[in-house]
């Protein structure tokens, strides 16, 4: 069997994991992802879990399509596209015997993910021991060693830093100040002004705290805690930057191959 018909199980379908799950679907490993009953990514545009809302999304040529039991996932392999299933146990895996899992689900802690659920275990991210939850980690956080393979210990710490665009980084970012039902009539790549209500929790409106478009997006109507995170802004006004993958998680991604390459190419 060549090394990229492998059967992989990621776990998460936000932006890192759908940028995972991409370079992994173009390079011809057979992968499958597994997501929770109401996704709450906010990258949208760039995420494969806005399929189990619609059934279908696409990311750069990508198409991830929503499947209801194991028996859909090789006919949806056979259309070349990349099967999502409601399922945040991963209990797929024992189904799907997968050659390699991914802890994709960017909590920055272990909810289940364990060294025996695949002959190789890979977790993104802090939150994984390499050698007691997974066989090898890959670096998510904005630093001079993002997607570097920790072959020994763990992550970096998260900073809760974003991205840096236009010399702006948390500025352009907003979180829940409360818990509440998240309202918007806004789309992604929408333009905003500063000032300008973009959403409300639980009645209070949610304003963009500078003007450029509406980078990403938490989906309307779905219930929020405090400290959620709800709108990003792009201050340069790149609507192409919307639907594309983001450098960080491209890095990330390679990262990801490379762990796969040194572990079975050895």
């Amino acid at each position: 069997m060549r090394l990229t018909e492998s059967v992989v199980v990621i776990k998460g379908g936000g932006e890192v994991a759908s940028g995972v799950a991409h370079r992994l679907f173009r390079a011809h490993f057979k992968v499958c992802l597994t997501e929770a009953p109401h996704p709450e990514a906010v990258s949208r545009g760039v995420a494969f879990s806005e399929a189990v809302y619609d059934g279908e999304k696409e990311v750069e040529g990508v198409v991830a399509k929503l499947v209801k039991s194991a028996s859909e996932i090789p006919t949806v392999w056979g259309e070349n596209k990349l099967p999502i299933i409601v399922d945040p146990e991963a209990a797929i895996k024992d189904t799907l015997h997968p050659d390699i899992l991914i802890d994709a689900i960017m909590a920055k802690r272990n909810l289940g993910t364990r060294l025996t659920d695949a002959a190789l275990v890979i977790g993104l991210g802090p939150g994984f021991q390499t050698g007691k939850d997974v066989h090898l980690v890959v670096e998510t956080n904005n630093s001079e060693s993002l997607g570097k393979v920790i072959f020994a210990g763990e992550a970096e710490k998260n900073t809760g830093v974003p991205i840096s665009i236009g010399g702006l980084t948390s500025e352009r970012v907003l979180h829940s100040l409360s818990d509440g039902l998240f309202l918007t009539n806004k789309e992604i790549g929408d333009p905003v002004a500063a000032g300008e209500p973009i959403a409300s929790v639980r009645g209070q409106a949610v304003k963009a705290p500078i003007g450029g478009v509406v980078r990403a997006l938490l989906r309307s109507g779905v219930q929020v805690e405090e400290g959620t995170k709800l709108v990003e802004i792009d201050p340069v006004g790149n609507n192409e930057a919307c639907y594309s993958i983001r450098a960080r998680v491209r890095a990330i991604a390679g990262g990801v191959l490379e762990a796969i390459l040194v572990r079975f190419n050895a």
